[in-house]
Formats: C-alpha cells, structure tokens, sequence
C-alpha cells in the first residue's frame, strides 16, 4: 500500500473568476497566500467546489500549473485531474506531475462509465500507472459508483493509490470504509468532527474556503484530542457548513467566502450568483464567523 501523504486540511480552492467569467489568476495568487500565512498545509486545485468540470482541459491544467508554482513547495498540492477519457486522465495526471504536484484526486469513471469493481480497477491501475499518488473518490450520487470496504481494499492494493475521498455524506458507510484499516478522506462538510472522531486519515474540505481560521483550528483541537475544545469549535462552524450541504454547494461556498473576506467572485455560468434571501440565509449561519475570519 501507497503511504499516506496528505493528513489534516487539505482546502478544495474555490476558483476565482472576473466580472467576465474568465480565471483571475492574481486573485488566485492572493487567496493562496492568505490561506497559507494562515496555516493550510494542503491544497486541491481544480477541485470540484474550485468548478472543475466547468473548466476547460487548458484552463484546469493552467490553474494546477499556476497554482503549484504560487504555493512552491509550502504546502501540498493536489490536482484534480478527472475526465471523462482514460487518456486525458493520465495526460493531466502526468502534467500535473511535471507541475509539482504531489497527488491528484480522481473521480472514477462517469457519464455511463464501467460500475464493476474490475472495471474501476483496471481504470485506477492504469491512472496509478502514470506516477503521481492518486486519491479516488467516492460520490455515488454523483457519478454511480460506489466504492465499498471490498472495493477499497483492492484499490489500495494499486501501487500508487493512497487514499478514498468519501463524499457520500453517510457517516456510517465512511465508518465502515475506515474501519478497514486503510486512508480515507472526509469529503462532506457537515460531518467533519464526526469523520475525524472516527479515525478519518484527513480532510478535503470546501467550505473551509470562507472559514479557513475556524477550520485550522477545529483540526488542531481533534489532532490534540481535545474533543470537548473540538465541539466549541464546531458549533460555530455547524450551522454553515449543514446548510452549503442541503444544496446549492458551490454557489454557497463562493457566497459564504465572499461574506468572510475570502471572494472569489462569481461561480461560472451555467451556475448563478444566490438570490438575495439565500445570501441573507448564509450570512444567518455564519453568525460571528464573519467577524471571526477578518
């Protein structure tokens, strides 16, 4: 088995864009170097919360490529590098690479892809292949796999497969994934102290966007053990990060971290900014995250 190479806050960047719907690169650069004076040891760009599958091939590799360069060895990097062709996988997979990364995230096949264990296998293996730790990924309701303890003991039999990222948003089927023994990452905002609880090996996480102070702090405290300091930490946290998961994710992510001094603009058609009496719900939950995160 690969080791593991990514414990802690691993932030899902939300992509910054202009008034024109274009990447802002030097907003880019500014939110990274905020996050990390503040402490996040690891970051996934082109993550799903960051609109990957609304950014062109070009567009992704050019945001891991400039993402490395501007984080240059101060934290982790994690390219997420899904497609919908094996070939582009392994052709970003290997870029990402050459950019510096240290791992990508990988969804499994989609888009009526194979649902058999062997054919998610031979999918991963061949990704595993190109070089670079792979973290797969396990969302179901969005792409109909499902990755079951079985399932993952085989994966991480690949050389070169790390970890799962569970966003199923199920507690009990990510107790059961951990429970083998073996890496897996929380990926659901509102069960983060729950996951950590249980013996999560790290967090991918996207509504630490617009509470990365909180979100640091919530990890140290579980890291430490101080469950009782971890709970504190977290009733300030509960509200938004259960209300972003009913819906509407991203679009609350970037309205939340525009609310926290966190922006990133507007989310890139065809998902729209909220409307009025949303964002006045979220900036509810927040509560004294807003001041908190100043």
């Amino acid at each position: 088995m690969t080791n593991f190479p990514f414990p802690g806050l691993n932030l899902a960047i939300a992509t910054p864009f202009d008034a024109e719907g274009r990447i802002d690169y030097a907003k880019l650069e500014q939110n990274i170097e905020r996050y990390l004076a503040l402490g996040v040891p690891g970051f996934v760009l082109s993550s799903g919360t960051g609109m990957h599958v609304y950014l062109t091939k070009e567009e992704s590799k050019e945001l891991v490529r400039r993402g490395s360069r501007i984080i240059n060895g101060r934290a982790k990097v994690i390219a997420q590098t899904s497609a919908l062709l094996t070939a582009d996988v392994v052709e970003r997979t290997k870029f990402a690479a050459e950019c510096g990364a240290d791992g990508v995230m990988v969804l499994p096949p989609f888009f009526e892809g194979p649902t058999d264990d062997e054919g998610i296998i031979e999918f991963y293996t061949e990704v595993a292949a190109a070089g670079l730790p792979v973290i797969g990924y396990n969302v179901p309701h969005a792409v109909g796999v499902t990755v079951t303890p079985e399932l993952l003991k085989e994966l991480c039999a690949i050389p070169n497969f790390c970890a799962v990222k569970d966003s199923s948003g199920d507690l009990g089927k990510q107790a059961s994934l951990i429970r083998t023994g073996l890496p897996v990452m929380n990926g659901a905002d509102h069960l983060v102290p729950f996951a950590l609880w249980s013996g999560a090996s790290g967090l991918i996480w996207g509504g630490a966007n617009f509470a990365p102070r909180t979100a640091l702090a919530l990890v140290a405290a579980a890291t430490a053990g101080e469950w009782g300091k971890a709970r504190d930490i977290w009733s300030l946290l509960e509200p938004a990060m259960s209300l972003i998961w009913e819906g509407d994710y991203v679009q609350s992510v970037y309205a939340a971290a525009q609310l926290t001094g966190f922006g990133a603009g507007a989310p890139r058609k065809p998902l729209r900014p909220l409307s009025t009496d949303r964002v006045a719900t979220i900036r509810a939950a927040l509560g004294s995250l807003i001041e908190r995160e100043a």
